[in-house]
């Protein structure tokens, strides 16, 4: 789309999601370099406000990245981010922003190819969209 390039923040969990990425880089996995990762120590504690201050300030998308359920470090996290980023898309639509720009995806620590193939599909999917139309009212 007129060759714009999204940019897309990630949060990813310490345990599973961040050493993936790890491992994808350690294994020369290539993905694309629109994303930029913040590391948590549980998408648990990833307060919506964040995604929405990311969405804010310009980013084309967000990626949630965890445990898969059931293999949370801190035993409910990730299924407390999944109620948070069910909620959070509901309230992009409301906004006129759309859901798919927000994604949520389980990623163990083994999974680097998983990983890679997620950001690849994620950024194309994002990219489809275009620009993030927050960007037109804060320019």
């Amino acid at each position: 789309m007129n060759g714009h390039e999204p940019r897309i923040i990630a949060f990813f969990c310490n345990f599973c999601s961040y050493l993936a990425a790890d491992m994808a880089g350690v294994s020369r996995i290539q993905y694309p370099p629109n994303v930029r990762i913040i590391r948590l120590m549980c998408t648990g504690r990833l307060s919506p406000l964040y995604i929405l201050e990311a969405f804010a300030r310009g980013a084309d998308g967000v990626l949630v990245a965890g445990c898969h359920p059931g293999d949370c470090h801190f035993i409910k996290g990730n299924l407390y981010a999944r109620r948070r980023v069910s909620m959070l898309k509901k309230l992009l639509e409301m906004m006129g922003i759309d859901p798919r720009r927000l994604r949520l995806e389980w990623v163990s620590a083994s999974e680097g190819n998983k990983l890679a193939n997620v950001i690849k599909e994620f950024v194309e999917e994002v990219r489809s969209l275009g620009a993030n139309p927050l960007k037109e009212v804060n320019a």
